[in-house]
């Protein structure tokens, strides 16, 4: 990217890289390494046009969220299939970290869990899919 004269790296990233959560040491840990490569690439990358950020979408309507339901291991089991956002609101996140319009989040992480995230984006607040 670098040699190209820049680009995005956007790192699949989750609350649970700050927020863990019981039974989750792998996926808690692995999303914080994630976090922190996001970081480090921003840091290592900037100077070179290559702009490195973090989405935390949030739950996500996948089959990875059906099998959590089925696990029982934390709340997170026991959200209502109705709380996941859709996946293409993470896809559209995506497309919007790469544009202009997120250069001020370079080096971070971005959640769409939150109004002001999701707003930012252009998505509609959770049940108006």
């Amino acid at each position: 990217m670098s040699e190209r004269g820049g680009g995005t790296v956007v790192n699949i990233s989750s609350g649970a890289a700050t927020n863990v959560l019981e039974g989750w040491s792998h996926y808690c840990a692995t999303k914080a390494a994630v976090l922190a490569l996001t970081r480090c690439v921003h840091k290592e990358y900037a100077a070179h046009g290559v702009r490195a950020v973090g989405l935390s979408p949030g739950t996500v309507a996948t089959a990875m969220q059906k099998s959590i339901h089925d696990s029982g291991v934390n709340p997170v089991s026991e959200l209502d299939w109705e709380t996941h956002i859709p996946p293409e609101w993470a896809a559209r996140a995506v497309a919007w970290l790469c544009s202009d319009a997120a250069a001020d989040i370079a080096g971070e992480d971005f959640s769409i869990k939150t109004p002001e995230g999701r707003r930012r984006v252009g998505l509609p607040e959770p049940g108006q899919r």
